[in-house]
């Protein structure tokens, strides 16, 4: 019953992470031109904005531009995504299911964009007016926030006391 539910736990926020994810890029896609920009709420502008881009290399593009770039990210997002499958069942908490769910999720979602489009389309554009700017999409969003769900538990997990050395023999 319990790995029933673990499962479960995967396929849902896995699948909902994936499906917000394509829904959005989706209609990016079919409503604006590459790098079109539309300001949804005014009061954040200039720090939030939706803006149509693509990114051929990984988070904060990168290697983009590299040879075989897209090739390389989709042949380690799926190796990525199997490993973390594969590792998924011997998770004991709720909350490194559902990072590990949400980093599944978002890797699957940039690999049906670089099998679809050849690259993986990003659309959030967040800015600090002169200090940084950055677009990318909901899915990279989810990895990250994944990826540091699992390094803060990582760290609060107790450590193993030290172990005293073997004696020396004595002769």
């Amino acid at each position: 019953m319990h790995r029933v539910k673990s499962g479960f736990l995967l396929i849902t926020v896995g699948a909902l992470v994936f499906l917000v994810d394509r829904l959005s890029k989706l209609w990016v896609v079919n409503h604006l031109d590459m790098y079109e920009s539309v300001i949804p709420i005014p009061a954040l502008f200039p720090y939030f904005q939706i803006t149509r881009s693509f990114n051929t290399g990984a988070a904060f593009g990168i290697g983009a531009g590299t040879p075989f770039a897209s090739v390389v990210f989709f042949v380690v997002s799926v190796g990525i995504i199997l490993f973390l499958l594969a590792s998924y069942p011997r998770l004991e908490s709720v909350s490194a299911r559902v990072a590990t769910a949400m980093i599944v999720g978002g890797a699957s979602g940039n690999v049906v964009d670089r099998l679809v489009y050849g690259h993986v389309v990003d659309w959030v554009h967040l800015s600090i007016p002169s200090v940084i700017a950055n677009v990318s999409n909901l899915a990279d969003h989810a990895i990250v926030l994944g990826v540091c769900v699992l390094l803060v538990l990582n760290w609060r997990q107790p450590q193993p006391a030290p172990q005293d050395p073997p004696p020396t023999p004595t002769t």
